[in-house]
């Protein structure tokens, strides 16, 4: 069984890794696609999809490479992780995520210490934040455990799509990339109308597990039950 001190090392540096994903691969994308949008998100989507199932599948067995605050908190509701880890475990995923994008701004000779003026806000993109957290939890909850890898990676790089948002899904995805005057960024003002929609997302999620049946499926939030 993990300490919690290799637990918490294992949240933050998957999700600083998974954080240079999203910034880096927006940095490049942005810079190859010559001012097409649509490129430059594929690119971004690519890159995170193919770093969610890896990270998982690497960090799952240490920590439940939740990389999440949301989903630890509810992990934590529901037994899966005890209750006084959710609170380091979030401290360790908001520094693993400034840490990650620090690290792809070194990566790409950018300033360091910057700050997004990237505003994403209104109610289109607050509701997409909230389906799209709400269907990442439902993703965590009820995933068969040999499959959760697979189909949290999957769904995220669908909700890039289908959602106004682009499915941040993750206060400390956000909370990083605030700190990125990228493609991926969001300006600090426009972060805690994200925050917020993505902390009734992931109630709602609750909510809806439980009317189906509640199962206990395992999730990234059970790392014994991956091995």
């Amino acid at each position: 069984m993990s300490t919690l001190p290799s637990r918490l090392l294992a949240e933050f540096v998957a999700t600083a890794l998974l954080l240079c994903a999203v910034i880096g691969s927006g940095i490049m994308g942005a810079s190859l696609a010559g001012g097409n949008g649509a490129i430059a998100l594929l690119a971004n989507t690519g890159a995170t999809v193919a770093a969610l199932f890896v990270l998982i599948e690497v960090f799952g067995p240490v920590s439940g490479a939740h990389m999440n605050p949301l989903v630890s908190l509810v992990m934590g509701l529901r037994g899966g992780l005890p209750r006084r880890s959710v609170l380091p475990y979030a401290v360790a995923q908001m520094a693993g995520g400034v840490a990650g994008t620090w690290l792809a701004h070194a990566m790409f000779a950018l300033p360091i210490l910057q700050a997004s003026q990237h505003v994403r806000s209104g109610f289109g993109l607050w509701l997409g934040e909230v389906v799209a957290t709400a269907g990442l939890l439902l993703v965590v909850l009820r995933a068969p455990p040999a499959r959760v890898s697979a189909l949290v990676a999957a769904y995220i790089g669908a909700a890039y799509w289908f959602t106004s948002s682009t499915s941040f899904a993750n206060p400390a995805a956000t909370f990083g990339r605030m700190w990125s005057d990228t493609f991926a960024g969001i300006a600090p003002s426009s972060a805690a109308g994200f925050i917020v929609a993505e902390a009734c997302g992931a109630a709602l999620g609750m909510v809806l597990h439980q009317l189906l049946g509640g199962g206990s499926a395992s999730s990234p939030g059970n790392a014994p039950a991956r091995g």
